[in-house]
């Protein structure tokens, strides 16, 4: 595997695969949905608040963007702690477009943190294309400039994304700081 149980993941309103793959009871995760006091988070954040502490699930964010500084402090806190712990913080090509994104990017370069950002970049915020709301298409361009290693995997073959995470993560490891994926 990429990620240890120990590891911790954030991810958005979006991330119920990245609850089940970190190891989200399933059980909770659909009690939640119906709105059950069994649920993960006791019936009161149905299916965009899944939470999963014991399995290294930070908690998902329905606000855009706010799981980005979030989980690069905890990043943070884990290398001041040294746990080992890598982070991994999922998150919509809308996102980028909060100022968050950009304060987090440079305060994870800044400090070498454990962060592994990675952008699910469908080409929509909420129902608006990419060439109406950027100027250019190249993220990890705009990334780079920060010293954070970049990829990019545009055809979703499951084995590359898995290859590039593993190589990040290695990478984070070992103290390289940050890295992105898109």
């Amino acid at each position: 595997d990429v990620l240890k149980p120990t590891d911790v993941a954030a991810m958005s309103y979006r991330g119920h695969a990245v609850y089940i793959a970190k190891g989200g009871d399933l059980r909770l995760m659909i009690a939640e949905l119906y709105g059950k006091a069994t649920g993960c988070a006791r019936g009161k954040g149905g299916s965009m608040h899944l939470v999963a502490p014991e399995a290294g699930v930070l908690g998902a964010s329905a606000v855009v963007g706010t799981q980005i500084p979030i989980a690069t402090g905890w990043a943070l806190a884990a290398k001041k702690r040294a746990t080992g712990q890598v982070v991994t913080c999922f998150f919509g090509d809308g996102a980028t477009e909060e100022g968050c994104w950009a304060e987090s990017l440079n305060f994870a370069a800044l400090h070498r943190v454990p962060i592994l950002f990675v952008c699910e970049n469908n080409g929509y915020a909420i129902h608006e294309p990419l060439s109406k709301r950027w100027a250019t298409t190249r993220l990890c361009e705009r990334v780079a400039t920060y010293g954070i290693p970049t990829c990019r995997i545009e055809d979703q073959d499951v084995f590359a994304i898995r290859e590039a995470a593993l190589r990040a993560v290695s990478a984070i490891r070992e103290g390289a700081g940050p890295a992105f994926m898109e």
